[in-house]
């Protein structure tokens, strides 16, 4: 039986407990509150990115098309002479515009791809810190059900220990 006390220790560690569990309470419904906040920045963050490759495909293509321009206003007659007296089908302005345009699309394609994978990368990220956490959650209530466990073992043992030694105190003192 517990004397006085070892209630009053008891019930003060419980107490204590309680708060600690009161307040891991406390701390993770404020967690589960800012959720929402979360999930707004991660989705604001994949728009401002899709639309931050839009843009730069945009000003790319456009400052592009103006490069072409320029150089078709400036350089087509030349060419066009010298193509007419001596060169072919392959310098002329017509295919190194069709070329530049289509390593233009490439490069576009290219941006939008390396988006679109470092979005991939984000969720994968998350992906595993949730099976981490998971993996921690799962540790943790491991190693609290080890520590009650042992906790429960030391005090049987002290237990045991406390009634043997009782036990042979007695038949000693009854030996005197």
């Amino acid at each position: 039986m517990a004397s006085n006390k070892e209630e009053k220790n008891r019930e003060t560690f419980n107490l204590a407990l309680d708060e600690t569990k009161s307040t891991v309470k406390k701390t993770t419904d404020e967690a589960v509150k800012e959720i929402p906040r979360f999930a707004k920045a991660v989705n604001e963050y994949q728009q401002e990115t899709i639309q931050a490759t839009k843009d730069i495909a945009d000003n790319f293509l456009e400052s592009q098309k103006e490069v072409i321009h320029s150089m078709q206003s400036l350089w087509v007659p030349y060419i066009e002479n010298v193509q007419n007296s001596y060169a072919s089908y392959w310098v002329s302005p017509q295919r190194f515009t069709e070329n530049y345009a289509r390593a233009v699309s490439n490069i576009t394609d290219s941006t939008i791809a390396a988006a679109r994978l470092a979005n991939n990368d984000l969720f994968a990220s998350m992906d595993a810190w949730k099976s981490s956490i998971q993996h921690v959650r799962d540790n943790a209530k491991e190693f609290s059900r080890l520590s009650a466990n042992v906790a429960n073992t030391f005090e049987n043992t002290a237990r045991d220990n406390l009634r043997d030694f009782s036990r042979e105190y007695e038949r000693r003192s009854r030996r005197e």
